[in-house]
């Protein structure tokens, strides 16, 4: 099993790589500057005494509640694995950093958790847990899970270098996932659950249970050496015992798995991207056939159709724009807002990190995206850290502000579709390789 995982992932290196030469000279250049903008989020706009990643950022120095120094959890997991892609294509210089990420893990180490979970949120000045909400004030281990997965990143990049502080960023990065008390965290039950809180305990009451943006939780818990959790409660709870299975189509595109809370159509492409930055989905079936790759390329295909259908509404953007996610939207008064758009969920606002994050699934259509904002839409949908988060398409208005989460995954998805290089770092992990053989996850050659 371990040898046919270190066969793909030499086969996807070799194969990602060569999508590099596959571009012109012309694209390659707006892939780097895509990638050089938005890691600026998590560089020059990173939270300032703790290094990590801001919940959001703000250009125009507006926020409430005083939340300009929370620091997310999932978000600076997508954050520590831009930053490895800025250093790895010298968009940032290398020493200066490890010696930030080397401060942003130690002021995790001496950071609330729970059980070994960080919270959603935590306060970049104490390190102290941010309630988000009035029961959620402890662990989280979906944004724990996302953290995770860039720790796992950092210990495989660096684990071979000679410089001190680099083996020591790859050594505290190996101590700290393996913290992660996933057992825990399942409640004696074969299933995982989202958080726990020291005032509350098990209140919240959310169990994992797919298809949503949560499977990342289920391969590293199986990867833990310390705390790990068994097939069974992948196969019971994520999978519920198979119910997770669909014979269901969308514009012909078989959905392979249901999606939460979406009766026979898809949900919002963070699902099939949170879990995926690490994690290649290519190849990636389990012990009752899904496949994943499958699962995550029909799932943008169909966003992209969805998209394609409407374009009469979008006046001044045209079939170029396409892609619903989680992101900063309009509320149906015009007041801004917040939701998880989806082809169920559609307020006609498109968020740029949807089609970006979606290259490794569709290149052709996600570039024809990236070559429109960037050509034909530069002064409008771009800003100091890279695209805006969200655009009105039918109102032409659009939010001038980022989120961690969503400027978080486009400079690593796309560093998957050219090089495989996240995936290469995770795939490549012992632990991930032990967790996979232990979920009985096999590989094919279909793609």
């Amino acid at each position: 099993m371990l040898k046919n995982y270190k066969k793909a992932v030499v086969a996807c290196t070799i194969l990602c790589s060569a999508s590099a030469f596959a571009q012109t000279k012309q694209e390659n250049k707006l892939l780097d500057k895509v990638q050089k903008q938005s890691i600026q989020y998590f560089w020059d706009y990173a939270e300032p005494h703790s290094k990590l990643a801001r919940e959001r950022f703000h250009p125009d120095g507006f926020y409430q509640e005083n939340d300009s120094n929370i620091i997310t959890t999932g978000g600076t997991g997508f954050g520590l694995m831009s930053l490895i892609v800025g250093i790895d294509r010298k968009f940032i210089p290398r020493k200066e950093a490890v010696n930030r990420i080397l401060i942003g893990l130690q002021f995790l180490e001496k950071a609330d958790r729970f059980h070994g979970a960080w919270p959603h949120w935590l306060d970049g000045e104490t390190g102290k847990v941010k309630a988000f909400s009035t029961y959620d004030n402890g662990g989280d281990l979906v944004e724990t899970a996302f953290l995770a997965q860039g720790l796992i990143c950092l210990k495989e990049y660096f684990k071979d270098s000679k410089n001190e502080k680099e083996i020591e960023i790859s050594q505290l990065a190996d101590r700290l996932w393996k913290g992660i008390d996933f057992n825990f965290y399942t409640r004696g039950e074969d299933v995982l659950y989202w958080h726990w809180s020291p005032n509350y305990e098990w209140k919240i009451n959310f169990p994992l249970k797919g298809f949503d943006e949560t499977m990342i939780t289920y391969v590293i818990g199986a990867a833990s050496p310390n705390h790990s959790i068994s097939a069974d409660t992948y196969y019971k709870g994520w999978t519920r015992n198979g119910a997770i299975k669909s014979n269901d189509k969308v514009y012909n595109l078989p959905i392979i798995v249901k999606h939460n809370g979406v009766e026979n159509n898809v949900g919002p492409l963070f699902w099939a991207q949170y879990s995926f930055i690490g994690l290649n989905p290519n190849n990636l079936v389990d012990n009752i056939g899904v496949d994943y790759g499958k699962v995550v390329k029909n799932q943008a295909k169909i966003h992209y159709l969805y998209n394609q259908a409407k374009t009469e509404t979008y006046h001044n953007y045209g079939n170029k724009m396409w892609g619903l996610t989680a992101s900063y939207s309009f509320n149906p008064d015009g007041t801004e807002g917040y939701t998880a758009h989806a082809p169920i969920n559609d307020r006609e606002v498109i968020t740029p990190t949807a089609a970006l994050s979606s290259f490794p699934y569709t290149p052709k259509e996600s570039m024809d995206f990236l070559e429109f904002i960037y050509q034909k839409q530069n002064k409008k949908l771009i800003g100091i850290a890279g695209p805006y988060d969200a655009v009105d398409v039918k109102n032409d208005k659009v939010i001038t502000k980022y989120l961690a989460i969503d400027q978080g995954t486009i400079t690593p998805m796309i560093e998957n579709y050219r090089s495989g290089l996240l995936w290469k770092l995770f795939m490549q992990n012992e632990d991930v390789q032990r967790g996979l053989k232990k979920l009985k996850f096999k590989s094919t050659s279909s793609n």
